[in-house]
């Protein structure tokens, strides 16, 4: 929720569309803490059983015998071991099975919700008598950075989301072997609660243009884009003449970059053109213009005539159309034009993106709906129309460092990365897992092409500094964190709440979502 848009271009119902919808967010929330419960419980029961209390309760006696679940013959292939009833395994056999032996340390797997909250970034669990003092330091993100919400959106069929749920890792064991949702058997469950979340939410504008609303893992924190099935059912529909305008999340650096290298790989689809929205007063705060605060008027620069401001700012956008044209698709810029810019603004923005080969189009579509962006909608036509030779950024081949490092220094405009001592351990295991292989998903702000949120328009060279790096393998990526970023935000000094309430005299009403 959150990016319906506004004034005559916006999706409705607004309301149902920023709070529960069909309720797949809770879905992912139920599923994502379903497994980290699994976690801890079978860490507990591992440290308090032997092995053979252990393996009378997996395989309990039914009607005078054992069977396996079929979670539980998947690790035993996994084991090398080929036994196809529990009476078969040997005693050296039996503790391979039922001991995961998970190293606390390397657990990457959080609980999350969908609130933020900061104060649950770091906490310690297991504090309660009946746990034994089993404790362990873990924490929460926000719900959508879970790794589930990516294996939603990059999935391309139910059966292809179990089966990425299955090989979720959430840690290594002692011996250094990589720990699955499957080796601890709740995969199957994990998706019976996601079965109703694969299909598309139809909504629609306030023109009645068709809208599906799937998936929203954020473009900061996670791969930042709308599912792969709501692109191949919105193509199907559309028809071979038609056209899918498909959403990546803030900003080009991050959700544009994820498109290409990450949903672009598992749908096997190519975009025929670019759109890159901007906005005057976004372009005057990269030029040096003041702070923006929630809550707090704008300052005068943003809402008077400056064109030194507009002119300076127009670099960070520059990078970002140069940027997109590295994929070798063609680019259109969106500039969303609010009531307080110029033409005179307007026109500085179009000579410097038309300096480096692209076409910059005003869209008055919050304040006049679709007739405000037929210009914009004339000119995507005439970019899709244009020769395309589309292109990935970097080979899967390459090794992790030097896969961040493409993107750090092409994407960025980093001198080049510095791994702390855990983003370097990591790598090193995943690479002996054999997760080297997979395209990577930046965790960074979005709020300037470095990792610093006060850096504007395009930082010096700068070294982005790499602390952590999860492994997503269900979802198909690594995860690398850059400088501070947090994936469980936390609330301002005036959260939104202040003005949100029910007017239960007009109909139960809601007031102050939007």
């Amino acid at each position: 929720g959150g990016a319906a848009g506004g004034g005559y271009s916006q999706i409705v119902p607004m309301e149902d569309f920023n709070l529960h919808l069909t309720g797949d967010i809770h879905a992912i929330t139920a599923a994502n803490n379903l497994l980290a419960a699994a976690i801890d419980a079978r860490m507990f029961h591992e440290s308090t059983q032997s092995d053979s209390a252990l393996f009378g309760r997996l395989c309990p006696e039914k009607n005078g015998k054992r069977e396996f679940a079929e979670p539980m013959k998947r690790r035993l292939q996994r084991l090398g071991i080929d036994k196809s009833t529990p009476d078969e395994l040997t005693e050296e056999e039996v503790s391979k099975f039922v001991r995961l032996d998970i190293d606390p340390s390397t657990i990457t797997w959080n609980r999350v919700m969908d609130t933020n909250d900061r104060y649950l970034r770091a906490i310690t669990v297991g504090k309660g008598p009946a746990e034994k003092g089993f404790t362990r330091e873990t924490g929460f993100d926000i719900t959508v950075a879970s790794e589930i919400m990516a294996v939603l959106a990059l999935s391309t069929s139910l059966e292809d989301m179990r089966v990425r749920l299955q090989r979720m890792v959430i840690g290594y064991s002692k011996s250094g072997m990589a720990v699955t949702a499957d080796d601890i058997g709740v995969a199957g469950a994990l998706a019976v609660l996601m079965k109703d979340t694969i299909n598309p939410n139809l909504m629609q504008t306030i023109e009645g243009t068709p809208v599906f609303v799937h998936a929203g893992p954020f473009a900061n924190i996670a791969h930042g884009n709308s599912s792969i099935v709501a692109d191949q059912l919105a193509l199907r529909l559309v028809g071979k003449d038609g056209f899918v305008v498909t959403e990546a999340g803030f900003g080009a650096d991050i959700g544009m970059e994820k498109f290409f290298n990450i949903k672009c790989r598992y749908s096997g689809l190519q975009p025929s053109a670019v759109v890159i929205v901007a906005t005057v007063r976004a372009l005057k705060m990269h030029g040096g213009g003041p702070n923006v605060s929630a809550g707090v008027p704008l300052p005068k620069e943003y809402v008077e005539e400056n064109i030194d401001l507009v002119k300076k700012g127009c670099s960070n956008l520059v990078k970002h159309v140069q940027n997109a044209q590295k994929f070798g698709v063609p680019v259109v810029v969106c500039v969303n034009r609010m009531a307080s810019d110029t033409d005179e603004e307007v026109s500085a923005v179009q000579s410097a993106v038309s300096a480096v080969g692209a076409e910059a189009v005003p869209s008055t579509h919050w304040a006049h709906g679709g007739s405000g962006a037929v210009d914009l909608a004339n000119a995507v036509i005439r970019a899709t129309e244009k020769p395309s030779n589309f292109k990935f950024l970097y080979d899967l081949d390459s090794s992790i460092v030097d896969k961040i490092r493409t993107i750090a220094t092409e994407i960025y405009g980093a001198s080049d990365i510095e791994l702390s001592d855990l983003a370097t351990e990591q790598i090193k295991r995943y690479t002996s897992s054999g997760f080297d292989k997979l395209p990577i998903c930046m965790a960074k702000t979005h709020l300037s092409f470095s990792h610093d949120p006060s850096r504007k328009g395009v930082p010096e060279p700068f070294v982005l500094p790499i602390r952590e790096i999860r492994a997503s393998v269900g979802a198909g990526f690594l995860y690398p964190l850059v400088g501070t970023m947090s994936t469980m935000p936390g609330l301002p000094t005036r959260p939104a709440f202040f003005d949100v309430d029910i007017d239960v005299e007009q109909g139960c009403k809601v007031l102050g979502l939007f």
